[in-house]
């Protein structure tokens, strides 16, 4: 539009300077005449080029901050449940970007991200914090909130003194409570354990009374986001109208592109009835949507002195390749995170650029790369699409080292 703009300002420039130099020769064609002399024609002014507008992107979205947009406040991460006979879930329509990633025992537990805690619905169950979801969120230094973490966890926080930021429901119960009398999907009770749940009423007052610092000033956005101001890239790679992603032998979960609504909608794998039912935010009854799915691979195997709690570690420092799905079709990524402080990079396949992402709400799961050829899309349905085997070998073979 900008380049419209200048064209359209040059061309009547132009436009101006020639019908002023046709008044100029039909004046000295008339020689002859008695009229009086034609006056000059004034040069016209140069149009100043219109100025850009700022690029003021939303750090979790992309898109362009609104007029209510919290600025200077920390991003807030929290913990939520995701075993099966928990669903469904509440709060998690609401997220800006949603993680999820396999713990002990097969089982994932997602960590949803908000821009405004004080815009936070009732979320939960609250559940414990695992360091391969905060590893991928500490270089932002987020708000982090959880009910209980493994000790590797305590590890972290203790080693990057992090109690500030760190809003642990161990050691202070009043930001959250218990609904006791939830049933689940089927509608069992479920155990204590998986009752808590927070809102940003709750989460607001626990950092007045704890004075915790919630400023920070971030200067670019979470993912490399394609910017607002321009048209969103089209992918030119496979059909992925229907994604499922295999995190372990019971947990899967897929995405059906809806060409209406423009997103990915979410549904998950139910083992005991051998099929997948919708991903259902318990506050709206809504289903979880998301624009972009980003689909990373990489080493995760159980912490070598903690088998008997099978503590799973994720292995970040090697980076490795994955997919990048949008618009219903799927391209396959690189991926770089390099050490604890370093922030989560996405690459063109053949690494010559950082990848960008569309605007919008983003699903990102890291998978272990054993579970590679369960990521499936509707076009090959028993492989997994065009990322070469090699690559999957590659990061496999490195990360055993």
């Amino acid at each position: 539009m900008m380049k419209r703009w200048i064209a359209l300002l040059l061309a009547l420039a132009l436009a101006a300077a020639l019908l002023g130099g046709c008044s100029g020769a039909a004046s000295s064609a008339g020689a002859g005449r008695t009229d009086p002399p034609a006056s000059a024609t004034p040069a016209p002014t140069p149009s100043p080029s219109p100025t850009p507008e700022p690029y003021e992107a939303n750090v979790l979205t992309g898109f362009e901050k609104e007029a209510s947009y919290p600025e200077g406040q920390r991003i807030t991460a929290v913990m939520v449940n995701n075993l099966t006979s928990c669903r469904p879930q509440r709060g998690l329509s609401a997220a800006q970007v949603l993680f999820e990633i396999k713990v002990e025992g097969g089982i994932t537990r997602f960590m949803a991200l908000f821009n405004d805690y004080n815009e936070i619905p009732t979320i939960g169950p609250i559940r414990s914090a695992r360091d391969q979801f905060f590893r991928l969120v500490l270089p932002w230094q987020p708000l982090y909130v959880h009910i209980g973490q493994s000790v590797v966890q305590k590890e972290y926080i203790d080693n990057y003194q992090y109690d500030e930021w760190n809003i642990e429901g161990n050691y202070d119960s009043a930001f959250w409570w218990r609904n006791r009398d939830r049933r689940n999907w089927a509608g069992n009770s479920v155990a204590t354990e998986h009752t808590a749940y927070t809102d940003g009423e709750h989460i607001a007052d626990y950092i007045q009374r704890k004075q915790v610092d919630d400023r920070r000033t971030y200067n670019s956005t979470f993912f490399r986001f394609v910017d607002y101001r321009e048209p969103p890239r089209t992918l030119d790679g496979t059909p992925a109208g229907r994604v499922t992603i295999r995190h372990s032998a019971s947990y899967r979960t897929r995405f059906v592109y809806d060409e209406a609504l423009g997103r990915y909608r979410m549904s998950q794998f139910y083992s005991p009835l051998g099929d997948y039912r919708d991903s259902i935010d318990e506050n709206n009854e809504e289903q979880l949507a998301f624009d972009n799915l980003v689909i990373l691979f990489t080493d995760i195997h159980t912490y070598p002195g903690h088998e008997a709690k099978d503590l799973q570690y994720a292995e970040y420092s090697w980076g490795g390749v994955g997919y990048y799905c949008y618009g219903g079709r799927v391209i396959p990524i690189r991926w770089t995170k390099g050490t604890d402080l370093e922030g989560l990079v996405l690459y063109d396949y053949d690494m010559t650029a950082p990848f960008e992402i569309n605007c919008g709400k983003t699903y990102i799961t890291v998978v272990d790369i054993d579970e590679a050829t369960g990521f499936v899309t509707e076009a090959l349905e028993a492989a997994a699409p065009d990322l070469p085997e090699e690559a999957i070998e590659e990061t496999f073979e490195e990360s055993d080292d």
